[in-house]
């Protein structure tokens, strides 16, 4: 009898709690329905990821407005999911004051983040506090437990929506697209609308883009997404200028063409004859001062020759091929009269055999991989495995010295949502680090953070398999590969170590230069971002 009475007030709770979230969910206008996935799907104008529907107009890269200002709260602590989906706690890279900010169009003075939904939240704690008192009584142990989670999730989520707090609603609702609640997905992403803007603080920047990502994922699939981030590109002089914005207003690709040449110009300081294979050489620019440094080299400047292979993007910012890069250079080293070659080989890591390469007895060889190898596929990918197979082709070789420099961050083969968390948590690092350097109303950050870094962060979050070209991996994996094709560490220069520390005091204090296992690490005060490392 007693165990009846118990059964039917555990039904009893769970269909009162369900009345209630009924009375939330089913309303149309709360939550924005997404039309059926257009295959021609693709960005109209720079990048700008179209998804239209009669009633509601979805968040894209260009939608939002460069003027307006927006509720930004942040808190020190970020909300993920334990394996059992029970919220647990993460420490956010930097906390921000929690002042309220108002739109100059909210005449009324509430808060943007308010909603059909949160403008009622007090309503809906009451009905929560009701139901609370029913499940929390003298049965409260036989209380479905699934329901009780349900409910403390729904606790937390209006919670971060009445607070403003943009980074947990991207965590739910990331959380919420994992789980394949669609619903509830569809709702938080009207709710991240209301709180993200391209020049509003760090995360509201970066909100923008990450929930690009996550409509991009939930409205498309496979090729349609991948052909609609590469659908429309800059003109290549701009996307040129943003790399070059990009690349003096961070040390991040400074500090990783610094810490590979010092390692190369220690390795070849007694070689007349020096063969350089940079696996991505992009516009070349890496190789200038080392071109310089080997000119002012004690006994004269041995014989330089580079074999730059290229990359679509980079061929696509110069505006031509590789014949650009190696007039360039030659010009460069003819003036300061450095015995020089180039040799182009216009093609991708994954078709570069040993042909293309074209090694010469009486060469001593560097190799460079700098931001270039977590483009290449790896065993999770294809079976050609061409991430470890360029290892094993290199280390046939014999380098004397091969450099690798990669982005510290773990998205390779994680599962979306713990990859969504850790590309949360480094491109708010990034995305601080850039606000110390240009103001936030500044065009061209605008257009840096959109053509430069954007396209990364949607392609993690929106796509699988091939498609997904941005596979990140900690420096403890790539030393792992690199130890299986034969490789052993290469020891830093001190040298080097004390010229790129003189380097970071052009920049933020919150830059932090650390030095440990063998490897160089600049981050962003306490996230790692960029590892620098040599190997022969």
């Amino acid at each position: 009898m007693q165990a009846s009475q118990q059964h039917r007030s555990s039904v009893m709770a769970s269909r009162l709690y369900h009345q209630i979230k009924q009375e939330v969910e089913p309303e149309p206008y709360w939550f924005p329905q997404l039309p059926p996935t257009d295959p021609s799907l693709c960005y109209s104008d720079g990048f700008h990821f179209s998804v239209e529907s009669s009633n509601e107009n979805f968040c894209t890269l260009e939608s939002s407005s460069a003027n307006g200002s927006y509720t930004a709260y942040n808190s020190t602590s970020l909300v993920g999911f334990s394996p059992n989906g029970s919220p647990m706690s993460q420490q956010d890279s930097q906390s921000y004051p929690s002042d309220l900010h108002h739109s100059p169009d909210n005449n009324g003075g509430s808060p943007i983040s308010g909603s059909c939904v949160t403008d009622d939240v007090s309503d809906l704690r009451d009905k929560l506090k009701e139901l609370e008192t029913v499940m929390l009584g003298p049965d409260s142990d036989v209380i479905d437990s699934k329901t009780s989670l349900e409910m403390g999730t729904w606790r937390l989520v209006t919670d971060a929506i009445s607070r403003g707090d943009l980074k947990q609603v991207l965590v739910f609702c990331a959380k919420a697209l994992s789980d394949n609640d669609l619903l509830m997905a569809q709702w938080l992403m009207d709710e991240l609308r209301r709180m993200e803007s391209v020049s509003g603080e760090p995360i509201q920047r970066l909100g923008a883009y990450m929930l690009e990502g996550l409509v991009a994922r939930l409205a498309s699939s496979g090729s349609s997404i991948y052909k609609a981030l590469r659908c429309k590109e800059p003109k290549s002089a701009d996307l040129l200028s943003y790399m070059h914005i990009l690349y003096e207003v961070c040390p991040y690709l400074k500090f990783g063409y610094m810490s590979a040449n010092g390692a190369i110009a220690e390795a070849m300081k007694d070689e007349d004859r020096v063969h350089i294979i940079d696996f991505q050489i992009a516009q070349g620019s890496q190789w200038i001062t080392l071109i310089q440094a080997f000119a002012a080299r004690p006994g004269g400047p041995p014989h330089i020759r580079i074999t730059g292979i290229d990359d679509s993007t980079s061929a696509y910012a110069r505006g031509g091929g590789l014949n650009i890069v190696g007039k360039k250079l030659s010009k460069l080293a003819e003036y300061f009269k450095v015995p020089f070659e180039f040799h182009a080989a216009a093609m991708s890591g994954c078709e570069v055999q040993r042909e293309h390469l074209q090694v010469r007895p009486g060469e001593a060889l560097a190799v460079n991989f700098a931001f270039m190898l977590h483009h290449m596929p790896d065993e999770s990918v294809s079976t050609e495995n061409h991430r470890d197979r360029l290892l094993r082709l290199v280390k046939s070789l014999s380098p004397k010295v091969v450099t690798l420099v990669e982005q510290e961050s773990n998205t390779n083969t994680a599962p979306f949502f713990p990859r969504f968390l850790e590309t949360l948590n480094y491109y708010t690092a990034m995305f601080e680090s850039i606000d110390v350097t240009l103001p936030r109303e500044h065009k061209e950050r605008i257009d840096v953070e959109q053509q430069c870094l954007a396209r990364d962060v949607v392609n993690i979050i929106a796509c699988e398999g091939a498609e997904r070209v941005e596979r990140h991996e900690l420096l403890g994996k790539w030393r792992s590969r690199f130890r299986m094709a034969g490789f052993t560490p290469y020891p830093l220069s001190s040298l080097v170590n004390a010229t790129i520390k003189t380097l970071l005091e052009n920049y933020c204090d919150r830059y932090r230069l650390e030095e440990r296992d063998g490897a160089l690490y600049l981050g962003w005060m306490n996230r790692d971002l960029v590892a620098s490392c040599a190997w022969k």
